[in-house]
């Protein structure tokens, strides 16, 4: 039988602390939260790689290293409201409900939701409330949110997300750019998010969140 909590901390001490992830509250919640209940049947013995786990149809749960960072670089209070964009079988839900308030899951495949909910019940992670819907929407009924991230790759982030942002909240996104895409941290300041660099990082793009093609005639 594999030794999962051995694994978490070796996880911990090969991936996410060489990556300058510090914070403490970050360190625990990976520590303790099962990765291995939030993976497809079949792959909880590869729930400690150190890259993105194949979910199916072109989505992926975040490799430790990129999840931690971006946790890093948002630095959330234990006061604050997170959506939790494109949140698949739920794991970065449950890291960050160690971090804050309360966190909205958002998944719009039903099967990744149910499979969601069914894992963070059995971690009793009580404060994250799975909602199914179009990830583009967001979750207008839970809004306004101090912090959003998202669980895979955007090339554009459209205003109806930006809009469900509190004065003064932070949003992470990874921005496809071809093979190697890169994570910024959106500031929101008087109704406006300017958006900064932060690191490199790789995934598919989630679903709807591609860029139209304009055509000029």
């Amino acid at each position: 039988m594999s030794d999962f909590a051995a694994r978490r901390t070796m996880m911990v001490d090969t991936q996410v602390r060489p990556s300058d992830v510090t914070k403490f509250p970050i360190i625990d919640a990976m520590l303790h939260v099962a990765r291995e209940e939030f993976v497809p049947a079949g792959q909880r013995e590869a729930a400690y790689v150190g890259e993105n786990l194949d979910l199916g149809a072109g989505r992926v749960m975040l490799e430790p290293r990129t999840l931690a960072k971006m946790l890093d670089a948002l630095d959330i209070a234990p006061t604050e409201l997170v959506l939790d964009v494109g949140a698949g079988q739920g794991y970065s839900s449950a890291v960050i409900a160690r971090l804050a308030e309360a966190v909205v899951a958002l998944e719009e495949d039903e099967g990744l939701a149910r499979e969601a909910q069914d894992a963070l019940s059995s971690q009793h992670a009580d404060n994250v409330i799975v909602e199914v819907g179009a990830l583009v929407d967001g979750a207008p009924d839970h809004a306004p949110f101090d912090v959003i991230l998202f669980q895979g790759a955007v090339e554009t982030v459209p205003q109806t997300l930006t809009d469900q942002l509190r004065d003064n909240g932070r949003i992470a996104a990874i921005f496809a750019q071809g093979a190697l895409g890169e994570v910024r941290i959106g500031y929101k300041s008087d109704g406006v998010v300017s958006w900064r660099r932060a690191f490199h990082a790789g995934a598919p793009v989630l679903p709807g969140f591609e860029k139209q093609d304009v055509f000029a005639l």
